[in-house]
């Protein structure tokens, strides 16, 4: 125990360097970016007096360093800044938006671990036959399609030739979402109103963004599970379970998958930053109220200090789940050494 709590105090502290780099990244790609944001939020014509005055009042005519220590003093006292185009603190949409995203982001990776999983250790199971080559062919090709094409795709044949599920928004207008518990989430805040009615709208909704997310990205799981399970199919003690009798589904879902789910479970800290940057298109296609659309529309914007915040977001979702993959996998895998 001991030993796992070093290990987990260790990882923790790892982290702390990653975050600085990201963010330093972050700071730096934004500052060389072209464009001026203070010319174009005050327009072309501005006088340069005017331009100057309102540099000095965001900090803009500073040297690089100093900007740079003042974005650093305000992480530390976790304050993102204040928006350049609208008067108000950056954390106030981020607030917002990312129960939105993290809604989607949560319900894509689930859709992503069951369909995709399941299907790799199935295609495993049936090695070299006609069902094994059209799963692997089918990992194959929506690997390579883009996240927004297939998002467009589904809205055409669901919603609008078929018009089963809607294909835009988080909940339908008649949902009167202000009369729900307030923490953001739609799905938690329906439950705790009771209103079923309204969760299930909110689920209908989630169906085609969400499957768009998973789709695209359950065939990474399908492959990767599909060779640790023809790995785990060949050791002994599978072989001593099929000698004893026990049922072969038995022995495939159970058994077998069991253990090679660990290094699937390393490779959804690795994926999870793919499905924030997927959630950012998919959120654009269906037009879905979170931080990627956000992060889209203050790039027009150019408002750096909101920007940056959402940023910094998510670099840290991306930094704490890798760090929370590392711990489970600790303490499920007991070949880890600490």
């Amino acid at each position: 125990m001991k030993n796992l709590l070093r290990y987990i105090i260790t990882r923790i502290f790892l982290t702390i360097p990653m975050l600085f780099f990201l963010l330093t990244l972050v700071f730096i790609i934004l500052r060389i970016m072209p464009g001026d944001p203070v010319s174009a939020m005050l327009g072309a014509h501005a006088p340069e007096s005017v331009i100057e005055q309102k540099k000095e009042e965001l900090g803009l005519n500073k040297p690089i360093g100093a900007q740079y220590i003042d974005y650093l003093n305000q992480l530390i006292h976790f304050d993102l800044g204040d928006s350049m185009i609208f008067k108000q603190k950056v954390i106030v949409p981020i607030k917002e938006k990312l129960p939105a995203t993290v809604e989607l982001t949560v319900f894509g990776m689930l859709f992503t671990l069951v369909f995709g999983v399941f299907l790799g250790a199935y295609a495993a199971s049936k090695r070299r036959t006609g069902r094994d080559f059209s799963i692997r062919l089918y990992a194959n090709v929506v690997y390579c399609i883009p996240v927004y094409w297939m998002g467009l795709m589904l809205q055409l044949v669901f919603g609008v030739w078929l018009g089963w599920l809607p294909i835009s928004g988080r909940v339908s207008p008649r949902i009167l979402v202000s009369t729900f518990e307030n923490t953001g989430f739609y799905t938690i805040d329906t439950l705790l109103s009771g209103d079923l009615h309204a969760f299930i709208d909110v689920m209908i909704h989630l169906i085609l963004p969400s499957v768009t997310l998973g789709i695209v990205l359950s065939g990474i799981f399908v492959r990767l599970t599909r060779a640790n399970m023809l790995d785990v199919l060949r050791s002994e003690y599978i072989l001593a379970a099929r000698a004893r009798g026990i049922p072969e589904r038995r022995v495939v879902y159970k058994h077998a998958l069991k253990n090679a789910f660990i290094p699937i479970l390393t490779m959804m800290g690795l994926q999870f930053a793919l499905l924030l940057a997927g959630a950012i298109l998919t959120e654009m296609t269906f037009s879905w109220p979170g931080m990627g659309r956000l992060l889209m529309e203050r790039i027009y914007l150019r408002d750096y200090p909101t920007i940056q915040g959402v940023i910094v977001v998510f670099a840290l979702f991306v930094s704490l789940v890798s760090l929370l993959v590392d711990i489970i996998y600790a303490i499920i895998d007991p070949r880890v050494k600490y």
